[in-house]
């Protein structure tokens, strides 16, 4: 009788998870507690809950998610031995208005999210307003986030380069995940799970960059039937199937799943037709991208799962004659999650290969080409505390290959070969201490090509002043070895390669020596959040990334680094420089959501300056002021209509001074030129510029505008038709100047297109 007493007395662990039924899609904010105990705690953003100190018996769970039915059941917990339980939801039309309300303030007083945003389909969606869902629109009206065209698909976030942002895909490292048209990303969005965006500040867990991260996570394909989507618009044509494998457990599930998206593009062959209006310099819209992703996912009864997945990515832009650019990726790699049944650690893993090789010919007589290769993995162990504190501890190894060959101006062809692996271990601690949530995190990450290794402290801080008004802080240090091949000065990067930092160095920037050759940033973020009332929240926060030495090409070499010119300073013969450089802003965040209204409402001023040891200038996506605003409204009849709206202050520019006849004064090997043709050959055209981005392009508007329909077939069978437009007032904004040409080159023009999809 006494042993039955202490059992009794003892506490176990229940987690497991819930997901939407049908779908299997993961479902975030869940409400589950413990009935007749103080015990509760939500869902993660993979649908996972873990509830501590329960006690050992007969308990009943209860489920509560806004949108579906609530669910109860009976479990029976065992000392020493975690429960594991999965809910399938099923959609309600009853609104638990308490627990919408308590689940957004769960997020809000429970995660420090400083700098952060979570993306799921739905407010990619949302915010894909004007064409086809996709992550890269999606991601333009997220605040400090700019684009600086609709060609070149690359993102500038909180002040930092492309370069400067980590992007994973299922704990894969991405080199370039967006399509030449900024349109389109390589993610289709019907197979995503989530993306979490980190523009500033981001924790320990993130390394090897300096400036933002994107963390991109797909879903497990259907486990209860065959299902899928076929869609086609004026744009593309896409397909995804998903397939069940094995026999069904008791609640229907198989336990394992196929799924297989693809997509390709055939707007250069129909742009001719259905866009004659929107005919560029080079005599159409001539790009074309076709992704194939694929994904076997096998899951036990206690949760434990494994992914294993790969891809192959493709991306062209033909230009006039045998001009082009085109891009290749292709990945493979596998990531697991191991639930131990007598344990309150999780613990993850991952492990993929990738390369990413693109390939030029759009300039005269010079050919380039970039191809990266290597691997990257990882171990991580989590532990959930009581309440909602939160340990986790990991290791990653990172190695890659770059090769990059290119052709200068006077046709001498040079290439960089390097093999750079890299090593880092981190810790975050996640506490709530009273009102507080601390998060303090520690990396330590090597270089072993540069033989340097940096040690990294990170900390996040929030406190709930009130239910409804709370302060948070973010700060960190940051590093990072890649460089990107091309120029941060130049507007249009359809060609973008990668070197690492083991590149050609001065000895010193701005009167110091330089004692290495890693890029380095601090990154400061201050904010505030207040749920103004149920419906209306405002955001604000502050930043500050203070870039202490980045790689970037150098603009002003006049000499090869060869003995003939010993006598010639650094600056005019070393391929690359160091720059520092500040990226501080503002940007202030107001939404409101209800059951037909959603608006999301964007400012953002930012100011970034680089310093290259001459002249301090502004980079070319240098945007003061930055407006986006969202509109959604939906019908009683389930018509939805959205409408975006942004608004850019001008990126700056470098004038043009003149023009000269530019003559080789001087052989490859320093001899003094000797032009033996009679009569005298004619020099190329030389260009005098004015001042490093001195003046400013006009001010940038357009609205983009999406209506759509969804009806229900049958059974899983859904039908969707959409209309959408970008610029739907023609607004000429200029894209860049074209300087040899003499032309103006415009974003562009009105583009409509009609999107049609059959889901299954």
């Amino acid at each position: 009788m006494l042993m039955a007493m202490q059992v009794m007395g003892q506490a176990s662990t229940i987690r497991g998870y819930v997901l939407e039924r049908g779908s299997q899609v993961p479902l975030e904010y869940a409400e589950v507690q413990l009935q007749g105990h103080a015990l509760k705690t939500f869902t993660n953003g993979d649908g996972f809950f873990q509830i501590n100190d329960a006690p050992v018996g007969q308990q009943t769970l209860e489920v509560l998610r806004v949108g579906y039915a609530k669910q109860t059941r009976k479990v029976d917990v065992k000392y020493a031995r975690a429960s594991f339980e999965r809910f399938l939801m099923e959609e309600s039309t009853i609104e638990l208005v308490g627990v919408v309300v308590n689940a957004k303030r769960q997020e809000q007083q429970t995660k420090v999210a400083t700098a952060s945003i979570q993306l799921s389909p739905k407010t990619i969606g949302t915010f894909s307003i004007g064409g086809e869902p996709d992550l890269v629109r999606a991601l333009q009206v997220l605040p400090g986030v700019i684009t600086t065209g609709d060609q070149g698909g690359q993102l500038y976030i909180r002040g930092g380069a492309p370069i400067q942002n980590l992007i994973k895909l299922d704990g894969m490292i991405l080199y370039n995940p967006f399509h030449s048209i900024g349109f389109f990303s390589v993610f289709d969005t019907d197979i995503l799970q989530k993306a979490d965006i980190y523009t500033a500040g981001f924790g320990a867990k993130y390394g090897g960059r300096t400036s933002s991260v994107m963390d991109i996570k797909t879903r497990t394909g259907n486990r209860e039937r065959i299902a899928g989507k076929v869609s086609a618009s004026t744009y593309m044509a896409k397909l995804l199937l998903e397939l069940p494998i094995g026999e069904a457990n008791d609640q229907g599930l198989a336990p394992s799943s196929l799924m297989i998206s693809t997509k390709k593009s055939y707007l250069d062959k129909v742009a001719p037709y259905i866009y004659p209006h929107a005919s560029t310099q080079y005599g159409g819209i001539p790009f074309q991208f076709e992704d194939l992703y694929m994904k076997y996912t096998v899951e036990a009864d206690g949760g434990s799962k494994l992914n294993i997945y790969g891809f192959d990515f493709n991306d062209a832009v033909s230009f006039s004659g045998d001009k082009s650019i085109s891009w290749h990726a292709v990945g493979q790699g596998a990531e697991f999650l191991i639930v131990p049944p007598s344990s309150a650690t999780l613990i993850e893993g991952h492990l993929a290969t990738s390369s990413y090789k693109i390939q030029s010919t759009e300039l005269e007589n010079r050919p380039r080409e970039s191809e990266i290769s290597g691997f990257n993995g990882g171990l991580d162990f989590t532990y959930l505390l009581r309440d909602h504190d939160e340990f986790q501890y990991g290791l990653e190894f990172i190695g890659y290959r770059t090769d990059y060959q290119y052709t200068n101006t006077v046709g001498r062809q040079f290439q960089q070969l390097e093999n750079t692996p890299e090593l880092a271990a981190y810790m975050d601690y996640k506490m709530e201490i009273g009102r507080w949530l601390i998060q303090p995190g520690l990396r330590i990450h090597n270089y072993g090509s540069l033989a340097i290794t940096r040690v990294e402290p990170r900390l996040g801080a929030k406190v709930n002043v009130t239910e409804n008004f709370r302060l948070k802080a973010s700060a960190g240090k940051y590093s990072q070895n890649l460089v990107a091949a091309n120029s941060d000065r130049d507007v249009v990067n359809l060609f973008y390669g990668f070197l690492s930092g083991d590149t050609d160095l001065p000895s010193q920037f701005d009167g110091q020596l330089l004692l290495n050759k890693l890029q380095t940033a601090d990154h400061l973020v201050l904010g505030m959040e207040t749920n103004l009332t149920d419906r209306w929240t405002l955001e604000v926060e502050t930043y500050a990334k203070r870039f202490n030495q980045i790689t970037n090409i150098n603009r002003y070499k006049l000499y090869d680094d060869i003995p003939a010119y010993d006598d010639e300073p650094e600056l005019l013969k070393k391929d690359f420089i160091v720059e520092s450089g500040m990226a501080k802003g503002l940007d202030f965040l107001l939404t409101y959501e209800d059951k037909h209204w959603y608006l999301w409402t964007v400012y953002s001023y930012g100011k970034v300056t680089r310093f290259d040891g001459v002249v301090d200038y502004p980079p070319h996506y240098d945007r003061r002021h930055n407006a986006n605003m969202v509109v959604s409204y939906t019908t009683d009849k389930d018509w939805v209509f959205n409408l975006r709206w942004n608004y850019g202050s001008g990126f700056p520019f470098t004038p043009i001074k003149g023009y000269y006849e530019l003559l080789p004064f001087t052989e490859p090997d320093g001899q003094p030129y000797v032009d033996y043709t009679y009569p005298r050959s004619n020099g190329q055209m030389g260009i005098l510029y004015g001042g490093l981005n001195s003046q400013r392009l006009p001010d940038y508007h357009r609205m983009d505008v999406t209506i759509s329909k969804s009806w229900k077939m049958a059974n899983h069978q859904v039908l969707d038709l959409s209309f959408a437009a970008t610029n739907v007032y023609n607004r000429a904004n200029i894209f860049f100047y074209d300087t040899p040409n003499a032309e103006r080159v415009n974003q562009l023009p009105i583009m409509p297109t009609l999107m049609l999809g059959y889901a299954f």
